[in-house]
């Protein structure tokens, strides 16, 4: 589906703004390892943001809680509080689960060592701010938190759920049950499908929408979501295509997401390790697997975030149990943040993995947004075979035609197709040198000659059927949107918007 670039505008300018915060002003004390409440967790990031003002911005998502507690999120790049042309960006988000608290503190501190690091010149992390925009989100359930932490944090369920009792992460629109459908009917359309998405079974929790509309407004490229009670790296699908309980969901991109996940599990001193015991006794321990699980192999889930992102926009998210225990003693976190440290800050050097470039009118020089950028992996197996494999999930190029593609090392090719140009395609090698930019390829698209575009017919309709999230045989009313706060509307239009 294509957006009218005016249209689009209006929509995004009727969405509520996220909200720019002036920060406090602040010591130069070292961070406190201890569980930090909602209150402290904002004084922590206004502390940072201040600390480390020429590269750091807090705002917050355009919703709060159900409690009205805002979700407070810290943005760090050399030039905070604009997309930069080429600069791809991150994100961590945290805390989904409110009685899965490490994650939180572990966020916090790694604003902590961002803001020190920069401001000693550390040339990594320099560099890694120079680079990259990432967005940090320490607690998207902050009530849940507090109702854990109200009971002691030792109750495996309670303060789980939001203020609502909703489990956030089935919470998201069920993408996989229509991206199986288009596999079903040999539709290749496997990306930004909310398109197709007419209605909805249920009113989204405010704090799913306000990721949804971050998640739709933010060119991310790549992100994870820290969870707590088992320690593995679990990457997409993580509903399975049967229905059944426990079943290897691949993805198109599923090699690019094994080496994800195992960026992050081979570089924490325990997740990987093929002789330790499980979280609990009789359980499955992934160590023996190299610390990461298929999502659907491991339990199916539908309606969860991790698949969202992959399945709505250019962003692929991994999900990371970072923990055995959900609510550990505060005198561990810091042990648990030296662990974890290296992990964190490795995974978002993957940021920069693959292809990027600027996809532009060859006649005019301006960026094309919302290309679409496919991909064919013609890696050679042998002397003699080449793998020739289409990799069924495109990406779109966003803002001044601006795109970024991860990629495994191999040979491929990469077409970019527009609306009123004709494709080009450039074959490409990805390495992957360590802590550098991705590969850059642009792409000069030259217009269709005006007799082609008259004579243009447009063949299967990619986009589909569309679709109510209800479960198969189930019919039930669908949950209508009022009419001045229909942001599924407004969500789905923003579909391969150049954000």
């Amino acid at each position: 589906m294509r957006i009218v670039w005016a249209v689009t505008c209006v929509l995004w300018a009727a969405l509520p703004a996220q909200t720019a915060v002036v920060p406090t002003k602040s010591s130069e004390a070292e961070f406190e390892w201890k569980h930090h409440n909602n209150q402290e967790l904002e004084q922590v990031l206004k502390e940072v943001a201040e600390r480390c003002h020429d590269v750091a911005r807090l705002y917050a998502l355009n919703k709060p809680s159900v409690r009205n507690v805002p979700l407070w999120t810290l943005e760090l790049s050399d030039n905070p509080g604009q997309h930069e042309l080429l600069e791809p960006e991150f994100k961590y988000v945290a805390n989904m689960h409110g009685n899965e608290v490490m994650g939180r503190e572990l966020v916090l501190g790694l604003a902590h060592h961002l803001c020190q690091a920069w401001r000693a010149g550390d040339p990594h992390v320099r560099k890694l701010l120079s680079i990259t925009r990432i967005h940090l989100l320490p607690s998207m359930n902050p009530d849940g938190w507090q109702l854990a932490s109200d009971t002691g944090g030792r109750d495996y369920l309670k303060g789980r759920a939001n203020n609502n009792s909703v489990d956030l992460n089935r919470d998201f629109p069920d993408l996989d049950r229509i991206m199986y459908s288009n596999e079903a009917r040999h539709v290749q359309h496997n990306n930004h499908l909310m398109d197709q998405l007419r209605g909805l079974d249920h009113q989204p929790q405010p704090e799913t929408w306000a990721v949804m509309k971050w998640i739709m407004g933010t060119p991310f490229v790549l992100s994870a979501n820290l969870h707590g009670g088992d320690l593995v790296a679990n990457y997409p699908y993580d509903a399975s295509r049967s229905g059944a309980a426990q079943e290897y969901a691949y993805s198109p991109d599923d090699s690019t997401f094994r080496h994800l996940a195992q960026v992050y599990a081979s570089r924490h001193p325990r997740m990987s390790d093929p002789h330790r015991p499980p979280c609990t006794p009789g359980d499955y321990t992934f160590g023996p697997d190299g610390g990461v699980t298929n999502g659907a192999a491991w339990y199916s889930v539908r309606g969860g975030m991790q698949d969202f992102n992959y399945l709505s926009s250019n962003d692929l998210e991994v999900t990371l149990e970072v923990g055995c225990d959900k609510y550990p003693p505060a005198s561990s976190l810091q042990q648990e943040w030296l662990d974890n440290k290296e992990a964190l800050m490795e995974y978002m050097w993957q940021t920069h993995l693959g292809v990027k470039g600027v996809v532009r009118d060859s006649l005019t020089g301006q960026g094309i947004p919302n290309t679409l950028i496919h991909v064919k992996n013609i890696t050679r197996i042998n002397d003699t075979h080449v793998r020739d494999e289409d990799i069924n999930h495109d990406v779109t190029s966003v803002h001044n035609g601006d795109y970024w593609r991860l990629l495994v090392p191999g040979d491929y090719e990469v077409t970019a197709t527009a609306e009123g140009y004709l494709p080009l395609t450039h074959t490409i090698t990805v390495t992957n040198p360590p802590h550098q930019e991705a590969l850059r390829r642009d792409f000069d698209l030259a217009p269709l000659p005006d007799d082609s575009m008259l004579r243009q017919v447009t063949g299967e309709d990619e986009g589909g059927e569309v679709y109510d999230t209800y479960p198969r045989g189930q019919e039930p009313n669908l949950y209508e949107l009022p009419l001045e706060d229909d942001l599924l509307g407004r969500l789905r239009d923003m579909d391969r918007m150049p954000y």
